[in-house]
């Protein structure tokens, strides 16, 4: 308590027992002797007068903040025009009390402690999170490297298996009854799929740790150029492409070229046999900043209760009886789209089809 006048500190501290506040206080009337309680008492609070013979409330309010920022302080002051009390409120006030109306001085006491405890529970909550934050991508960037050092390590022996499997069906089938073929056959099958598995790995732990380029890119331009790319795919389904004007966006133009061929491949091989894959892009811009683009489909669709999976790993709605691969496509789409700053989402129907809705930045205007 910084405070000149010892019967106006006995007054403070009665009503602060009647506000049923329980407290130990200091009293200073110097500015040596306010800094050297402030080091060694270390206070909760600082009620201080406005004006004293050697000192004043203002000097006294920016010296706490310097060394206690989350330590309230409380004028407490015997008269205060308006524009002192909005100055010491801009400086970092939490209130101010007049004398003549003490009985607020426990309501002002209680209000800032109050503040100071969420204040600080904020800031601990903040802190753990930025915390478990760092941890996480810290944990996400090793589990990456680790995806592509186990990928990529796993190639050569897996390279083995599958080589030496195919000359054993060249030069051995025939020396094999039934049962040794189709152990074999399953043998070659599984190490293809493992092969799948490997290169999707390897696919997506590449696309994480990769730079990501930034510049602007004509979506028009772009998906004429993964048609022309998927042009004898297109034609072996039959299948009907349309697509309206879509906006420039910002990105990187190789991973967004990879985002349209996997939205599209996909449309083209989960189609239906009862009629050809119809597929329609367009978008636009919602705002200033981001453009909507959806590509949308005809083809089998799946119940959106499902919806949360289809973005995770190896995740697959269908038996690869009827539809091949190995369900890494789109969570490769949902990780390009992540980086570039957008958001994926999609709706579907079964045997109607699914629209997939990207949101994207839009081009920076030079």
């Amino acid at each position: 308590m910084l405070e000149d006048a010892p019967a106006d500190a006995a007054l403070i501290e009665r009503e602060l027992k009647k506000a049923d506040i329980a407290f130990i206080s200091k009293r200073v009337e110097t500015k040596e002797a306010f800094l050297r309680e402030i080091k060694e008492f270390g206070p909760d609070l600082v009620l201080s007068d406005y004006s004293l013979p050697s000192f004043d409330g203002i000097s006294a309010l920016f010296l706490t903040k310097e060394s206690l920022p989350s330590v309230p302080f409380i004028i407490v002051t015997g008269s205060l025009s308006e524009e002192t009390a909005v100055e010491c409120i801009k400086a970092g006030a939490a209130d101010y009390v007049i004398k003549e109306n003490l009985v607020r001085i426990g309501p002002a006491v209680r209000g800032a402690l109050e503040k100071k405890r969420n204040v600080e529970e904020k800031n601990r909550a903040e802190e753990a999170l930025r915390r478990q934050t760092e941890e996480l991508a810290r944990s996400n960037k090793e589990l990456e490297q680790f995806a592509y050092v186990a990928s990529h390590d796993l190639q050569e022996p897996l390279r083995k298996i599958i080589t030496f499997g195919d000359r054993l069906a060249e030069h051995c089938a025939d020396r094999l009854d039934d049962t040794g073929r189709d152990y074999l056959h399953r043998m070659q099958h599984a190490s293809m799929r493992m092969r799948q598995l490997v290169e999707g790995l390897l696919q997506y732990a590449t696309l994480t740790s990769k730079f990501e380029r930034r510049e602007k890119v004509d979506l028009s331009t772009l998906v004429r150029e993964v048609l022309s790319d998927l042009e004898i795919s297109i034609a072996q389904v039959g299948a009907h492409i349309e697509v309206d004007k879509l906006p420039a966006v910002e990105g990187d133009p190789i991973q967004l070229r990879q985002l349209f061929q996997n939205l599209i491949s996909n449309a083209l091989k989960f189609s239906t046999k009862k009629n050809p894959p119809w597929v329609r892009i367009k978008g636009h811009a919602v705002d200033r900043q981001f453009a909507e683009i959806s590509v949308e489909d005809n083809g089998v669709g799946f119940d959106e209760k499902y919806v949360d999976r289809i973005f995770m790993p190896f995740q697959r709605l269908h038996s690869e009886d009827e539809f091949a691969g190995i369900g890494i496509g789109l969570t490769i789409c949902h990780r390009i789209v992540q980086r570039a700053g957008g958001q994926i989402r999609v709706k579907s129907v079964p045997g109607k089809g699914s629209n997939f809705i990207i949101t994207l930045p839009l081009a920076r205007e030079k």
